[in-house]
């Protein structure tokens, strides 16, 4: 089953590139699709509007402004609710299919278990997608035919980006509940910037976005609840040169949560996030990434 014909003339992902790449930074918005095949709509016991709980919306339109600034920006058409590209590749929950999953899935992941495995089986507050079993090939479907090309593709921006400039910045783009609070703590954070604990990048990056956010007087936690998902965990990889940074935007500074729409505060974030971009861009590459400093 070939799932990119659920998506007619629209490609279900897309890469807004510059003339010409000017800085180590990829961005890539895995979860703002917002094409609902047809059929996949017929599929699911849930109505349109409901099916849209687990959607970042907007995200992909926040940060566009990265590729007048050089950087190249990867974007999901296919929804989150359809295919999860922020999980391993077979993350498979047994109950959702009618054959036995094969031996390479992994069924016990935490993410399964809390039915947002690579195909979800629930979105927003706990609903069921699906009113019963589908076919084991649906999801191999879409596996073989989006998630593996787009992660091809991130791969590919990733390495030329490191093949021209020494290294490469991931910064993966999220959004989040505008009831999610930062445990313990109790505050509702504006963002959450997440690194794995540590594992993804160099601390300085993580530092310099922390710093530029808060600057503008956002609420910035780090790590908590959201430290990076697979796209996060995957491609960090620091002592290679690569580098993996998660940026969650509450979706309260920008949009009406229950009609999916943009409010005021939608214009003054795009130009908050354009300067959050531009000024991690600038900040010197031997700060960050502990490079040499450019000959004289």
């Amino acid at each position: 089953m070939n799932a990119t014909t659920d998506f007619g003339m629209i490609p279900p992902f897309e890469v807004l590139a510059p003339a010409e790449q000017r800085v180590p930074f990829v961005f890539n918005s895995p979860h703002s699709g917002r094409y609902y095949p047809p059929r996949f709509l017929a599929m699911s016991k849930l109505d349109p509007m409901a099916i849209r709980r687990s959607e970042d919306c907007f995200v992909d339109q926040l940060f566009a402004g990265v590729v007048s600034l050089g950087a190249p920006l990867l974007a999901a058409n296919f929804p989150r609710a359809w295919l999860d590209a922020n999980r391993e590749p077979w993350e498979l929950d047994p109950r959702m299919f009618h054959e036995t999953l094969p031996g390479h899935a992994n069924t016990r992941s935490a993410r399964v278990v809390g039915g947002l495995g690579t195909i979800p089986r629930l979105v927003g507050e706990g609903q069921d997608i699906y009113s019963g079993k589908m076919p084991l090939a649906e999801a191999i479907g879409r596996i073989e035919s989006v998630y593996k090309p787009y992660h091809t593709q991130l791969k590919q921006l990733l390495a030329s980006t490191h093949a021209r400039f020494g290294f490469a910045v991931l910064i993966d783009c999220h959004s989040m509940p505008a009831s999610v609070r930062v445990p313990d703590g109790g505050i509702r954070p504006d963002f959450i910037v997440g690194d794995r604990f540590g594992v993804a990048c160099a601390p300085a990056l993580t530092h310099a976005a922390i710093e530029i956010l808060s600057g503008m007087g956002y609420r910035v936690a780090h790590n908590k609840p959201y430290a990076g998902g697979f796209i996060t965990e995957h491609y960090g990889r620091p002592a290679k040169g690569l580098h993996a940074l998660q940026i969650e935007i509450n979706r309260g500074l920008y949009m009406n949560e229950i009609a999916f729409e943009r409010t005021a505060g939608f214009d003054q974030l795009v130009r908050n996030l354009n300067r959050f971009s531009a000024d991690i861009m600038s900040v010197p590459d031997h700060e960050l990434y502990g490079l040499p400093l450019a000959a004289e």
